[in-house]
Formats: structure tokens, C-alpha cells, sequence
């Protein structure tokens, strides 16, 4: 009787979970603004919009009554520059779609907090721009190479923007996923012990981070972790990797399923038996834990007198549970096969239930 889960089918979906990041545009929103000065307004302003992540710029031009408006801007955070005969003022600004969905970008001229913009500010504006342009451009490369499926040139691409940006984690994390695609896990494992203290001090280190979720990518990225080290045969690493992973992961199931695994495949059946009831806790839909732990209390069953099966309570129930939840699963055939041999009943209306 097959009853072991095999090593390279948890590897699997484990690559699914690792699967690569593409960058977007987004949602776009609507600005407006007036621009005046000591509270008249100020005709024919020009306003450029320059997007500080990948250098897009917006221009919009002022009325006579120094009022502007525009549709279709990207969300995100903006340099606001407004130029008005030979004054000209530059501020941040940040495009989110509040309040009606209309953004207000108005600016007072004679408060702003710049006084002019020299030629040497002008010049470091213009280098800030050139370097923005230049990661979009290395995004847009990153991207079409992933869809592509072209592992090795988006990850010789994220290393470029690596370098660019050295704060953006994201980066380094999906650095991390090409890695594992290209078989190269111990260079996946340096980097994601390099970029998950990054992404945990990610709100310390920036107040407009969203810090559930950088929990939520630390927690996959230490299940990640834990696959590799699957992969270079340091088991127990890789429990403590995935051990981590649940403690981080709003949705621990699977870092608990590995831990489960993990445990199985070694020979711990205690251990592995705590991490699947932990599994079933957290997601009592996952067929497989249900076929682990069915297993495992099979192999602890004890001969009666007249040498029938005599399996531990519950048993049958974990059994047909997985029948339950996947009437053609891979291991429904043992799963009938065990518990014939204990003896039990075998639930055979779960195939038609799941046909309704």
C-alpha cells in the first residue's frame, strides 16, 4: 500500500506559491487645482506633474482664472512643479483619489516652500527624472521577460534595478522567486535572509509602507526559504523556515502543510501529526493533510486478538474526509485501500455529490 507523499510533489506546489512579480500601472484618478498668489489667482500657469516611482509626467496649462484640471492620472506621489513668468515653485504632492475622487493640487505661489528654482536644482531635478526613466524602463524589461517565462534575463534585469533602487525589497523579493525557478536555491536563500529584514523594518523605514503587507510577503517569503532548503536537503532548516512562515503569514495553512511534509517525509509522525491538526485549523478545505494524518494514525494502528486492524479515533473519519474533499485525488485509491483494510466503511457518494 502507497501511503507517502512524495518529496518533489510538495516542491510543486511550493513553486506555485513562488511565482513572479509584475509591476503595473495601476488606478488612475482626477486632479484640480487653482493656482493664485496673495489670494488672486494667476492666468496661464503652467503645472507639470512628474510621477516620483517612474518618471510619467502630466502637463496642464491654467485659465484665466488660474484654475487646472486632469483625468487618467496614475495613483502615487508626485513632484508638482508650477511656473508662472520667471517664478517658479515645486512641491510634493500625493495622487490617492480622496475624498470625492477628485485630488486637490492648488497652490498658493506667494507661501509655497520653495522661493525659485535654480539652475542647480533644475539640473538635479532633471538627473532625479533620468533615473526614474531609467528603472521604468529596466520594469518594463523585468516584466516582459517573466511573461515570457525568460527566468534568467528577469532575473539579470531585477539586479539592475537592485541597483537603482536598493530600498524597494519588492525587487529583491522577486529576485529571490527567479532564483528558485532557476534551481539556484542556495542564491535564493542569501537573498531572502538579506531582503526579509528589509521588508519587516519597511514602515521604520518608510511611513507611507502598508505594513500588512510586508507581513504578508515576509510570511511567503520564509516559506519560499523553507522550499529551498527542501531542495538542498537541510530539513531542518526548512522547519524552522516554515515554523517562521506561520507565525508571519495571515494565511498560515500551507506553511503549516510543509511543516506536515516535511515531518512525514523524515519519519516524525508526531510532529508531523501536530502540523496537520495546525493545518486543518487553519484551512479544513486542504484534501492532502487529511490524507497525511489519515496515513500516519493508520501506521500506529495496533492488532486486536484475531488480528484485525485496531486504528487510533478518528482515523476513518481524516480518511474520508479527503474522499470528501477530493473524490478523485491522487491518493483516493489508498485512501480506499486503508480503510478497507481497517475495516471501515468507504464513503462512495462523494464522486456523485461533487458532479451536482
Amino acid at each position: 500500500m502507497k501511503t507517502k507523499l512524495t518529496y518533489a510533489a510538495i516542491v510543486t506546489l511550493l513553486f506555485m506559491a513562488a511565482a513572479a512579480t509584475a509591476w503595473s500601472q495601476g488606478s488612475t484618478g482626477r486632479v484640480q487645482g487653482k493656482i493664485t498668489a496673495g489670494g488672486q489667482p494667476v492666468p496661464n500657469a503652467d503645472v507639470v506633474l512628474t510621477n516620483v516611482d517612474n518618471g510619467k509626467v502630466y502637463k496642464f496649462k491654467a485659465d484665466s482664472n488660474g484654475q487646472f484640471s486632469g483625468m487618467g492620472i496614475q495613483f502615487g506621489n508626485y513632484s508638482e512643479e508650477v511656473t508662472a513668468g520667471d517664478k517658479r515653485f515645486k512641491s510634493m504632492v500625493r495622487v490617492a483619489g480622496k475624498d470625492d475622487g477628485v485630488d486637490n493640487l492648488s497652490v498658493d505661489m506667494t507661501s509655497a516652500t520653495g522661493t525659485g528654482v535654480s539652475k542647480e536644482e533644475m539640473e538635479k531635478l532633471k538627473a532625479e527624472r533620468e533615473k526614474r526613466l531609467n528603472l521604468n524602463a529596466l520594469i518594463t524589461k523585468y516584466n516582459a521577460a517573466q511573461t515570457a517565462k525568460n527566468w534568467q534575463e528577469a532575473a539579470d534585469t531585477l539586479k539592475q534595478m537592485i541597483a537603482a533602487a536598493p530600498n524597494r525589497w519588492e525587487f529583491q523579493q522577486a529576485l529571490g522567486n527567479m532564483q528558485m525557478n532557476l534551481g539556484q536555491y542556495q542564491d535564493a536563500v542569501t537573498t531572502y535572509e538579506t531582503v526579509i529584514p528589509l521588508a519587516q523594518n519597511a514602515t521604520k523605514t518608510d511611513p507611507k509602507a502598508d505594513p500588512a503587507k510586508a507581513k504578508a510577503a515576509v510570511g511567503q517569503m520564509l516559506t519560499n526559504e523553507g522550499n529551498a532548503y527542501l531542495k538542498l536537503k537541510q530539513n531542518d532548516k526548512a522547519i524552522d523556515a516554515f515554523t517562521k512562515a506561520a507565525s508571519m503569514d495571515p494565511n498560515p495553512a500551507n506553511a503549516y502543510f510543509n511543516i506536515c511534509a516535511t515531518q512525514y517525509n523524515a519519519g516524525n509522525s508526531e510532529g508531523a501529526l501536530v502540523a496537520c491538526d495546525k493545518v486543518i485549523a487553519a484551512d479544513p478545505t486542504k484534501a492532502d493533510a487529511y490524507f497525511i494524518k489519515g496515513s500516519l494514525m493508520v501506521g500506529q494502528s495496533k492488532l486486536d486478538k484475531d488480528g484485525k486492524l485496531q486504528p487510533p479515533p478518528g482515523t476513518s473519519e481524516a480518511l474520508n474526509k479527503y474522499l470528501e474533499l477530493a473524490p478523485n485525488g491522487p491518493h483516493a485509491g489508498d485512501v480506499k485501500a486503508m480503510l478497507q483494510a481497517m475495516g471501515a466503511k468507504v464513503e462512495t457518494t462523494y464522486k456523485e455529490k461533487k458532479k451536482k
